[in-house]
């Protein structure tokens, strides 16, 4: 239709709640949310329906404007896949409501520059999505894009948590040198509470946490991750790093660990796994003397250490050794002591390969001490395969187990 009439252009201003039906063409600014409105005019002049119309600006919010959002597919597929019942029934989403569907790291503040202050940010993205309210609509898995993200305070997991990220070494968590914290990750309730807190104030335990393709390292000589009075946590592809290297490895003074566990009697750690992870630069990859069961360690890769698995005896009470540790399919490499040293039963090896362990760096013609060292009964080594020889197996053998 071609534009007979050009009139003055007339506006108001005011409130956003107090905007009101303006005439065709008239303007109308909202002063409180600077939005910007022209009136759609009547039905009569040939406007489809009464109303306003809002003008995009800088301040307009697109993605709670676009409502009629569908998957289509087609550039893939060729053809417009289905989503309704029927072809004439599509399902639809607005963009704001498709894109909520996931959560990024960087949508709460964190940078991922290796330089930026990001323990806030991760703190508060955890609390938020799994803390601030019970609700299982709101537990977005927390995605950690490529890039590494320093923290000076120990991060806290809680219940139900789900982290991704884009690989080993890519998304890495990584705590400063000069922090005072003891670890850098640990699991708490969902309170985000630990230590002697957990479960205090109606909060629940921790719990169902899996944590995927990334890392947690430390440029201090501190524990990496400390699994505290949790449950069935999984750990895939997820890199476990201190800073500690074959020179600091000749003893265990350092005395940190890449896992350490805290459990109590009311409250044990158990089933637990880790699989296709990574331990290193750290005295132990494992160390604990608590009561645990149901932990599994997969197809993962320990080295740079001084000795790989530790299961001490327990100083509370021989009720709460840890027991029931699984190993299977890992590799061991570059280990000053014992790969596995085992005080306690119910201890289980399978078909793990051992390089450079137990020969104080020195190369398989040098050893000094066994790689598997089961120190009680009830503990089985199953087809594991050493580099060490027999020759080289008489005075320290592969396998040193109690019967």
């Amino acid at each position: 239709m071609a534009i007979v009439q050009i009139s003055r252009i007339t506006q108001r201003k005011g409130l956003q709640e107090d905007l009101p039906q303006l005439a065709g063409a008239e303007l109308g600014w909202s002063v409180d949310e600077r939005r910007l409105y022209i009136g759609n005019g009547t039905l009569a002049e040939g406007a489809p329906v009464v109303g306003n119309t809002e003008i995009l600006t800088e301040f307009s919010d697109i993605l709670y404007l676009v409502q009629d959002y569908t998957y289509s597919g087609q550039a893939a597929t060729g053809y417009a896949v289905q989503t309704g019942v029927t072809p004439g029934t599509p399902v639809q989403l607005s963009l704001q409501n498709w894109m909520d569907q996931f959560a990024t790291i960087k949508d709460f503040g964190a940078v991922g520059d290796g330089v930026t202050d990001d323990t806030a940010a991760i703190n508060r993205a955890l609390y938020q999505l799994y803390c601030r309210e019970v609700n299982p609509a709101i537990r977005r898995s927390l995605f950690f894009p490529a890039g590494v993200y320093l923290v000076s305070d120990t991060i806290i997991v809680p219940p139900y948590a789900t982290l991704i990220g884009e690989g080993q070494d890519n998304s890495i968590i990584q705590m400063s040198a000069l922090s005072s914290a003891l670890v850098v990750m640990q699991t708490g309730d969902s309170l985000q509470q630990t230590g002697a807190n957990i479960g205090t104030n109606g909060a629940v335990a921790p719990t169902s946490i899996s944590i995927n393709k990334m890392s947690f390292a430390s440029l201090k000589a501190i524990d990496i991750v400390s699994i505290e009075q949790a449950n069935n946590c999984i750990f895939a592809q997820v890199g476990f790093t201190g800073p500690l290297t074959a020179g600091n490895l000749t003893t265990d003074a350092d005395n940190i660990a890449c896992i350490k566990f805290v459990s109590t009697p009311s409250n044990e750690v158990h089933q637990v796994s880790f699989s296709n992870c990574f331990f290193n630069g750290c005295t132990f990859g494992m160390s604990t003397d608590q009561y645990v069961r149901g932990i599994d360690f997969i197809g993962s890769h320990f080295s740079t250490l001084y000795r790989g698995i530790v299961l001490n005896p327990s100083p509370i009470s021989a009720a709460y050794d840890p027991r029931g540790v699984g190993v299977s399919h890992c590799d061991f490499d570059t280990i000053y002591a014992e790969g596995i040293l085992a005080y306690v039963g119910r201890t289980t090896t399978a078909q793990n390969t051992f390089g450079d362990v137990g020969n104080h760096f020195g190369g398989i013609t040098q050893p000094y001490t066994s790689i598997i060292n089961f120190a009680s009964p009830n503990n089985i080594s199953l087809g594991d395969i050493f580099d060490r020889t027999d020759q080289y197996a008489i005075t320290y053998p592969t396998s040193k187990i109690k019967h």
